[in-house]
């Protein structure tokens, strides 16, 4: 099997889909003072081999990239077609000039249709007079597939009753956003980690996303070496609710770099 060095993961939006702080909103949380508490929406930096992998580009895509440094852009992973996950698409056309060619990105089929929708312009085969996003699509079925040299799997999980992705790569890390249940079949999918990126809104139930202490629970059943997360609402202020979690895990924040593995598979 390809052989790689470690992954270097950088979290650029660790929060909801309306972001914290939240427009309106003049709780402690929104009105905090601490960094790790401005959350922008969710998002990471996959990086190795040289490479530039992007989980999700969200409507903070633009901040995000020159916040971390981002120059070029590799491949582009969807975990799924919603506003908070995909409408900073367009910002990737500097990078295509940049760069002098399409990025290629990947999804399942609903995810893909849902940013040719978006994205029509990008897609239609018509001359522009400016210029638009250049990509290279790729539908994933579900089956692992190789990127760069590193094995990639698609995880299934559901997002309420829609079924989306996450990502495992290699024996490294995992990525899972979004997620309000994870089939038993992609538990399995999970074990034998490094670093397992799940959600965790909030204390109280939602219906299309994992609450805080069922997070900890699947921590507990799929046992990575390490644990964060993301797509935190303004309920959990950082430090509090950091310092009641296990060792093991920790709340993701923006700007976060994590390695992870280095042994390859």
């Amino acid at each position: 099997m390809p052989r790689h060095g470690p992954l270097e993961i950088t979290v650029l939006g660790s929060g909801t889909s309306v972001g914290v702080p939240t427009l309106g909103c003049q709780c402690g949380v929104c009105r905090s003072e601490d960094p790790r508490d401005k959350r922008l929406r969710p998002s990471i930096l996959v990086q190795y081999a040289g490479r530039n992998v992007l989980v999700d580009t969200t409507p903070d895509f633009r901040f995000q990239a020159m916040r971390a440094g981002i120059a070029r852009l590799d491949a582009i992973l969807f975990t799924h077609g919603h506003a908070d996950h995909i409408l900073g698409l367009d910002d990737v056309r500097p990078l295509n000039a940049h760069q002098g060619g399409a990025i290629p990105i990947y999804g399942s089929p609903e995810t893909l249709d849902t940013i040719r929708r978006c994205f029509s312009y990008a897609f239609d085969g018509k001359e522009k007079e400016s210029s638009c996003p250049e990509l290279i699509v790729h539908e994933l079925s579900g089956q692992p597939f190789e990127l760069f040299g590193m094995p990639v799997t698609p995880v299934r999980v559901m997002h309420g009753s829609l079924p989306i992705f996450g990502y495992r790569f290699g024996d490294s890390a995992a990525y899972v956003t979004d997620q309000s249940d994870i089939p038993p079949s992609s538990v399995e999918l999970l074990r034998g980690l490094d670093v397992l990126f799940l959600d965790a809104l909030r204390h109280r139930y939602h219906p299309t996303h994992s609450t805080l202490s069922r997070s900890l629970k699947l921590v507990e059943e799929i046992r990575p070496r390490r644990a964060y997360f993301t797509h935190i609402c303004h309920d959990l202020g950082h430090e509090a609710t950091e310092a009641a979690l296990p060792a093991n895990v920790r709340l993701a924040y923006d700007t976060l770099k994590i390695r992870a593995g280095g042994n390859g598979t």
